[in-house]
């Protein structure tokens, strides 16, 4: 019987698989034309070929040095294509492969599929404009630039020329005639299409256009099949998958319930050492009359998941291969937790009356100069964190995901300040998980409680004020997604019932729990007397607010100033 489908496989590695396909190609009734890169060394080609020489319908192809990203891909295939096409006069459709694509259905069930469909060119095909897939910038500039330096042996070359074409403004221009297109390298065309591009009169000028066009294997078949196909099917019969970053997928041998759901006749990238997956469709198959119509998109759903899952991750679970990718993550923290600045030092019992009162896990200040203040002390926490600060430093925010990540289920609080190490800040105030309340000026509270030479306590004052505005500019900044409530001291204390509520209400399980007892505020008196006496020398604290210097001896209250969410 006279074969109606030929095949041309580009192949320059995993002979032994190559071999296999190609073998069941033939056995379904396809003849091959095989191209085997230049780079291959002679003998390994000279022993691949022996080993098929007992197909009559298999030949070899003039070789041509192949690199992807040149032209020598597409000398390759069209050497092939005009071997296949002159060896087999009555062929009717063409399938261009690679020794790295495996069938999925019996060839059967594709030379129905061809038939039932005659004259339609299956090669994806669209308009530079339209093109989504493209990663490194270059989408209608690889038609109007010059590309004559390998992008992988020459980088720098490759990148400085670009780069001057750009700075210059040195454009090529398209030849009459063409409109670029572009799509992937694997199609299946017609022989009148196939013959028609081969003999195009035009074909050294187009060629010598083509030639400087980077990755001209995505883009001459199909820019040319626009130019002379009656009927185009801008698809591929082909299923590939590409990641974020523009390389393909790999098939291996747990991908045998997708690739079969995906009812594509071809797949590729197989990895080599797949041998169930081999197994699987390279044997006998059953050949039913349906013919269910290729549907890739099946599948798409799974891949997004995993690019999603490759880029994004979990929230709070880090990974090798992510790490180094700032803003990657899906979320810092894995859940949300809670920061308090200033409590601590305007109430004598806070974090055991916080624990009481929400029954969340209630640290110290983890970020503390001297060791991380762990619950009730503990050396070593959840996950094997330690008290070091030199372990903490090493990496702040990791200190803090792993924490938080250590201890899904439970709500962490804890607290913070200027004394303690700040280089965490800027992870807390962007981390969506983070709930964070401050009482501006808290520090002031123990400096009063201090024996501390008056001098001293001035220029304390002002570096503990100077570190924690700067703090609170990362918290009110453009760029903060943490929950964040800040009052300065003076607003505080003015309601300060309500403002605890406020407080509990976002770490309670419940949300509707109710302060049965409050924690005991230190005693005040003298503060303002003390803050004026810092303005008398000269420090102005302004982050605390209004205290007055001796306390009023009517009960006119100062006119309230309702604390604000920054969001």
């Amino acid at each position: 019987m006279t074969p109606v489908l030929g095949v041309v496989m580009l192949v320059h590695t995993a002979f032994d698989r190559a071999e296999q396909v190609i073998r069941h190609w033939v056995s379904g009734g396809c003849p091959v034309v095989v191209h085997v890169d230049a780079n291959v060394p002679a003998r390994v080609y000279a022993i691949f070929a022996a080993r098929l020489s007992d197909l009559e319908m298999v030949k070899f192809s003039r070789r041509h040095r192949c690199e992807w990203g040149t032209w020598g891909i597409v000398a390759a295939t069209q050497s092939a294509a005009e071997l296949l096409l002159s060896s087999w006069p009555g062929l009717r459709n063409v399938y261009l492969a690679s020794g790295a694509c495996l069938p999925l259905r019996p060839i059967e069930e594709l030379q129905d599929y061809l038939n039932d469909r005659p004259g339609t060119d299956f090669i994806e095909s669209v308009t530079t404009a339209d093109v989504h897939w493209t990663v490194g910038g270059l989408s209608e500039e690889r038609f109007t630039l010059r590309f004559p330096f390998s992008w992988r042996r020459h980088r720098r070359l490759f990148d400085t020329y670009v780069r001057l074409q750009r700075r210059t403004g040195l454009v090529r221009k398209i030849p009459d005639g063409i409109d670029p297109h572009m799509g992937s390298q694997w199609w299946c065309l017609t022989r009148r299409t196939l013959t028609a591009i081969l003999t195009d009169p035009d074909r050294p000028r187009l060629e010598r256009y083509f030639r400087k066009v980077w990755i001209p294997d995505e883009s001459y078949f199909q820019t040319l099949a626009r130019r002379y196909s009656h009927r185009i099917e801008s698809r591929s019969l082909t299923l590939t998958k590409f990641d974020f970053q523009g390389k393909p997928h790999i098939f291996y041998d747990d991908h045998i319930p997708l690739l079969r759901r995906s009812d594509c006749f071809v797949a590729r990238k197989i990895w080599p050492r797949a041998e169930e997956l081999y197994q699987a469709f390279l044997g006998p198959t059953s050949y039913g009359a349906q013919i269910s119509e290729p549907n890739p998109g099946k599948i798409d759903r799974l891949f997004s998941k995993a690019v999603e899952r490759r880029t994004k991750g979990r929230p709070g679970l880090y990974m090798q291969s992510r790490f180094p990718n700032e803003g990657w993550e899906n979320g810092l923290t894995s859940s949300p937790y809670s920061v308090f600045q200033g409590f601590t030092e305007l109430f004598e019992d806070f974090e055991p009356w916080l624990a009481r009162t929400t029954g969340a896990r209630v640290h110290g200040h983890l970020f503390a100069p001297t060791r991380v203040e762990f619950e009730d002390g503990q050396p070593v926490f959840a996950g094997g964190l330690s008290d070091s600060t030199a372990l903490r430093d090493y990496h702040p925010r990791m200190f803090l995901t792993n924490l938080i990540w250590n201890t899904r289920g439970e709500h962490q609080c804890f607290q913070f300040g200027p004394r303690d190490s700040q280089k965490v800040i800027w992870d807390i105030a962007k981390d969506s998980h983070a709930r964070v309340s401050v009482i501006s000026g808290g520090w002031a509270v123990p400096l009063f409680r201090s024996d501390l030479d008056f001098a001293e306590l001035r220029a304390e004052a002002a570096r503990l004020q100077k570190i924690e505005a700067e703090h609170l500019n990362v918290l009110r900044s453009y760029y903060a997604k943490a929950r964040i409530r800040i009052w300065s001291m003076a607003e505080f204390l003015e309601e300060p019932m309500e403002n605890l509520q406020q407080v509990i209400a976002e770490i309670a399980a419940k949300g509707s729990v109710r302060i049965a007892e409050a924690p005991r505020l230190r005693d005040l008196s003298g503060f303002g007397q003390f803050l004026q006496q810092l303005r008398n020398q000269g420090m102005q604290p302004h982050l605390i607010g209004e205290f007055p210097v001796n306390p009023p001896s009517d009960t006119t209250a100062p006119p309230r100033r309702k604390p604000y969410l920054v969001r």
